[in-house]
């Protein structure tokens, strides 16, 4: 599991950008601690979150989703926001790169808090017999 400290403003709306690696056939978990320009944590709380990630690909063209993200956030008074994927998900993933982000939204509001490029990585050898 991966955790992360980021910035978010809110007034600007720009997400932070943040690059992460999956591995193939493995369980995927990484919480970013989303913190206010001032220092605090970004509060949460009457949030929903919701995170995909498609294959890379030309700019212009587009994709179907590859995977969903599951999102929830583990502390939401305290600005940290998990993202998961399990093992079985990970493995139905093509080898390459991918772009992410996270959307949270309250009511009609919705922001991207944080956005990157995923590399997913084949496995290399499998289970001793």
């Amino acid at each position: 599991m991966a955790n992360q400290n980021i910035t978010f403003d809110l007034e600007s709306g720009t997400p932070f950008e943040s690059n992460i690696a999956i591995n193939g056939g493995a369980n995927f978990s990484n919480t970013f601690t989303v913190k206010n320009p001032n220092g605090t944590a970004f509060n949460f709380t009457d949030y929903t979150g919701s995170s995909q990630m498609i294959k890379s690909v030309a700019v212009g063209a587009t994709d179907a989703a590859a995977a969903t993200f599951a999102v929830g956030f583990t502390s939401a008074a305290g600005g940290k926001l998990n993202i998961s994927l399990g093992s079985t998900s990970t493995r139905n993933l093509e080898e390459g790169r991918y772009v992410y982000d996270v959307n949270v939204g309250s009511g009609l509001t919705v922001y991207k808090v944080v956005k990157g490029s995923v590399i997913v990585k084949a496995g290399v050898s499998s289970a001793p017999s």
